[in-house]
């Protein structure tokens, strides 16, 4: 496979501006494109729309097709009545708001042929995906560093800051992915907790299970999958302790969840340290709620705050298609990516190899891959405007048909974008790569 590559009519859809701390992207015009799937095969559009696209209502589609951004087989489809037959294209030109992110820069700790190395920001998704897109490791490489064809090595939770590689070869990728699969590769992350912890090292082997991908939350449960963190105490300041940690295996935020378990939630975590978990902040996996009422109580918690933007969902996200919880290779998934992909949300599918990828920012399926595999495989992609429109327009002007242009939202605050956990190194057989110590995670910080 060839790696995540962008061109300069990518680059030139829109632009970016610094302002209060925060990297910001102008808004623009999008396509979001795919095939008719069989499913659809003899269904109108206005069903298809209405049961598998429900991040709209239908009223807006409506409009969008009077408007001539729906189009089929590139011709504008202005008849939502019409019957869909099998490889019937559609493309939906969306006006996108992507929500700001770190200023923070992207340093790079290691380059050769083989490999680039960075210390990721907090608050940057690694790839495209969701709301996503310039604003995104990957992205920022290529525009800004000409870093192209890159291949992901791991992933990082877009909260998360620290160490990330990317292979610049399919054939360094393979050999990095083997040391991954064989559990050759040593990852260290440290963090700030609540409280103190104690000072012996403890190990935390309870199982953890997804609640939710769209949202991004997992849970100690005996049904999840089995796993392994070591923790060593650093440093306490009277309040907080500074914590080393030592994933053995690699489940979804099997750190944060492995410490909230343990009574010691990360100090300033957005999902895991929330008053939605109830009195004890999910101590020793005592909820007190379905799983249903816990994700409901999150996100009405962060909509009180109108801090949406930090779990990386918006309103629209919340009305989409449901999710299944057994992604991956799913049918559940694939149904729900391909709907997600003409209307911009997310169904992240599962990657084991990473502890701390956020399952919203992590999303593969409907990834911008180059467009070799677009052609080749007639899958599902997020692919840039191809007639070369930029987004300068939909920067200067409201767009009618857009519910964001009607919306105020509160800019979070650069500290708001900063979790105290951070990937500190990465061993493999035959490379280390450290990063610094985090500020926050210095012995005499104080908050």
């Amino acid at each position: 496979r060839a790696g995540v590559s962008f061109g300069a009519e990518h680059f030139a859809e829109t632009s970016y501006y610094f302002e209060g701390g925060l990297r910001k992207v102008r808004p623009y015009y999008f396509d979001f494109r795919t095939y008719c799937k069989g499913r659809w095969v003899g269904r109108s559009l206005l069903h298809v729309f209405g049961t598998e696209f429900r991040a709209q209502p239908l009223a807006y589609y409506r409009a969008a097709a009077r408007a001539g951004r729906l189009r089929l087989n590139e011709e504008p489809a202005r008849d939502l009545d019409i019957v869909l037959k099998n490889n019937d294209f559609l493309r939906n030109t969306v006006h996108r708001h992507e929500p700001p992110v770190t200023a923070q820069p992207i340093r790079i700790l290691a380059e050769d042929e083989e490999v680039v190395v960075v210390d990721k920001p907090s608050s940057l998704p690694v790839h495209p995906c969701g709301r996503f897109r310039h604003n995104t490791v990957i992205f920022i490489l290529g525009k800004e560093h000409g870093l192209r064809e890159l291949h992901t090595l791991h992933r990082l939770d877009r909260m998360t800051s620290g160490v990330l590689m990317f292979a610049k070869t399919a054939a360094v990728s393979k050999r990095i992915d083997e040391q991954v699969r064989q559990r050759q590769l040593e990852k260290e992350y440290v963090c700030r907790v609540v409280g103190e912890f104690p000072e012996h090292e403890v190990v935390c082997e309870e199982p953890i299970l997804v609640v939710s991908y769209k949202v991004g939350v997992c849970r100690v449960d005996p049904k999840g999958k089995p796993c392994q963190t070591l923790f060593q105490r650093l440093s306490y300041n009277g309040s907080s302790s500074v914590v080393r940690c030592l994933p053995r295996t690699g489940r979804t935020h099997q750190i944060r969840v492995h410490l909230q378990f343990l009574g010691h939630p990360i100090v300033n975590d957005p999902i895991y340290n929330m008053e939605a978990w109830g009195p004890d902040r999910g101590k020793g996996g005592k909820i007190g709620k379905t799983d249903e009422e816990l994700l409901k109580a999150l996100v009405e918690e962060h909509r009180s705050k109108q801090s949406l933007d930090v779990l990386g969902i918006g309103e629209e996200d919340l009305n989409s298609s449901g999710e299944s919880k057994d992604c991956g290779n799913s049918g559940d998934c694939t149904k729900s990516a391909e709907a997600n992909a003409m209307n911009g949300s997310s169904c992240p599918a599962e990657d084991e190899k990473d502890p701390e990828r956020n399952d919203v920012a992590a999303c593969p399926l409907n990834s911008d891959v180059n467009q070799e595999m677009l052609d080749k495989d007639k899958e599902l992609s997020l692919c840039g405007d191809q007639e070369g429109r930029t987004g300068e327009k939909g920067w200067e002007e409201k767009d009618p048909l857009c519910v964001e242009c009607r919306m105020s939202r509160r800019d979070p605050s650069p500290k708001e974008l900063v979790m105290f956990l951070h990937a500190l190194r990465y061993k493999g057989t035959d490379f280390e790569y450290c990063s610094s110590m985090p500020e926050w995670a210095m012995e005499d910080w104080e908050e």
